[in-house]
């Protein structure tokens, strides 16, 4: 057994140094004809791949931060959170509510009057009390 020869360490070596060095000698071969704009075009594309998550991401929390509105129902008071100028129903209460401005407003028009229907039972008249 010849453990921790030289050559198995070369033969690693070679293999890390290589890693690198075929990539360098592609770009610089690609310079030296005169395809620099090719290396150039390549990088900024690469550039642009890694930017673009990053920025996607903060435009999206600049949106929500201008657009998401958090507050009460004003039927129930239970908390809600909805994108400026949409419609949505209170989970709670089943109210359909707009987002308005920094609120909720129902989509009842005013002088709406809700009215809880309860069932009566018919029972007869008792006739000696009429007379």
């Amino acid at each position: 057994m010849n453990q921790g020869s030289p050559k198995i360490f070369s033969l690693d070596f070679l293999t890390d140094v290589s890693r690198w060095v075929v990539p360098f000698l592609v770009i610089w071969f690609l310079g030296s004809i005169g395809l620099g704009w090719l290396v150039n075009s390549i990088l900024i594309f690469l550039g642009l791949l890694m930017l673009t998550p990053v920025i996607a991401f903060l435009g999206l929390r600049w949106w929500l931060g201008r657009n998401l509105v958090i507050g009460s129902c004003p039927v129930c008071s239970y908390q809600l959170t909805g994108l400026k100028r949409t419609e949505l129903q209170c989970p709670s209460c089943g109210e359909p509510l707009r987002v308005e401005g920094e609120g909720f407003e129902r989509l009842t028009p005013p002088g709406t009057v809700d009215v809880e229907a309860v069932e009566v039972s018919a029972t007869p008249i008792d006739e000696s009390r009429s007379s």
